[in-house]
């Protein structure tokens, strides 16, 4: 049951063309000029809170997610993996002695294990070995400490928050700033979930059922890597659903069943038109918009923007974050890898080129990005 969206953002096609065409003559300038100017006013991208305000505060903690909120994002970014006892619980990998203090708890020793998942072989600790009571007596802490050093203050405050709790706080804080907080769930590793009697999507359609999120017109994305659980839930509800590509390798699912198709082959005209078959958007890796260069500058835009708006896909790109290390050659100012760089023009080229929503670490750089699409 293909959603077909409205028209979020594909006008941004024609601001992408006036803006790739400077060398027209001065009344065509003017005319580009003003539909320029119209479709900024009219083409509004979406931020999303990419794990919460994930650049603040230690990711997928609903204090994380509170300041997302706060600082303007328009949706928050749980990552969704299942407890022992099938609850969904909101931490990027199901190994979890990064994100929390797993590894100090004398207690839960015994539980480190070897795991071979998506066919990489992790060691650690794993939420499908604890019930939900047990990782409720961990803390989070700070997965990147050396970057993001101001969050590991917070190491040690907050707990490991499930779907339904992230759920509820977007819900009290839409009542409570008068505007609505979408929820933008992503499925991880569906295949091994399914593989060990876990699977995603039965829990996910049941916590957006009893919060009447399961309709068209839901404040709701969910997202994956696998193509194949995606399909599966194209059955089962109607929220809009949203492929997500990487710049290298492939889905899964594709490795499981012997397909060799690739991310790169879905990015293609072809690939996207497959997509359009049971999904409603693509959320891109920025450097299949943009690439880059082996010395990290910017070379010239694809035309995966352009194609997949031709399939009435809307386009989310991933990640924006602020520091310099993440940011192309082009954006960086000075020599401190941890230091901030000029992400808002990083934004702006990438509003330019018509995309439709940004999943950012800092969701108000993005916020006061956008607020200038009009004033230029």
């Amino acid at each position: 049951m293909r959603r077909t969206l409205s028209a979020l953002g594909l006008a941004g096609t024609l601001l992408a063309v006036a803006v790739a065409v400077p060398g027209a003559a001065s009344a065509r300038e003017d005319d580009s000029q003003r539909a320029g100017r119209a479709e900024r006013a009219t083409h509004r991208p979406i931020v999303i809170g990419h794990r919460g305000a994930s650049g603040y505060r230690p990711e997928h903690t609903l204090e994380a997610y509170r300041l997302a909120i706060r600082t303007g994002a328009d949706y928050i970014e749980p990552d969704l993996v299942p407890t022992k006892d099938g609850v969904l619980v909101a931490r990027h990998e199901n190994e979890i002695s990064g994100t929390t203090d797993v590894a100090a708890r004398p207690e839960f020793a015994a539980r480190k294990a070897t795991k071979t998942i998506d066919g990489v072989t992790v060691t650690g600790w794993f939420t499908e070995d604890f019930t939900l009571a047990e990782l409720k007596t961990l803390r989070a802490k700070e997965r990147l400490p050396q970057v993001r050093v101001a969050n590991t203050a917070f190491d040690g405050r907050f707990e490991v928050p499930t779907f339904q709790e992230v759920v509820d706080l977007a819900r009290a804080e839409s009542r409570n700033r008068g505007r609505t907080i979408g929820v933008y769930p992503e499925t991880k590793h569906p295949s091994y979930f399914a593989s060990i009697g876990l699977p995603l999507e039965e829990p996910l359609v049941a916590v957006l059922r009893r919060n009447k999120l399961a309709h068209r017109g839901a404040p709701v994305f969910v997202q994956s890597f696998e193509t194949a659980n995606l399909r599966k839930l194209d059955r089962m509800i109607d929220v809009p659903l949203v492929q997500l590509l990487d710049a290298s390798g492939r889905p899964y699912d594709f490795t499981a069943a012997g397909d060799t198709r690739s991310y790169a082959d879905l990015a293609t005209p072809a690939g996207l038109r497959w997509i359009a078959g049971y999904a409603d958007g693509v959320g891109v890796n920025k450097n299949l918009i943009v690439p880059r260069d082996a010395a990290g500058r910017l070379r010239a835009p694809t035309t995966v923007i352009r194609d997949a708006h031709r399939e009435k896909l809307v386009v989310h790109a991933w990640t924006f974050r602020a520091e310099n290390q993440f940011l192309p050659a082009d954006f960086r100012i000075g020599a401190d890898p941890n230091a901030r760089g000029d992400v808002t023009a990083e934004y702006e080229l990438f509003y330019g080129l018509g995309l439709d929503g940004v999943f950012t670490d800092q969701p108000d750089t993005a916020v006061a990005a956008r607020a200038g699409l009009s004033r230029h």
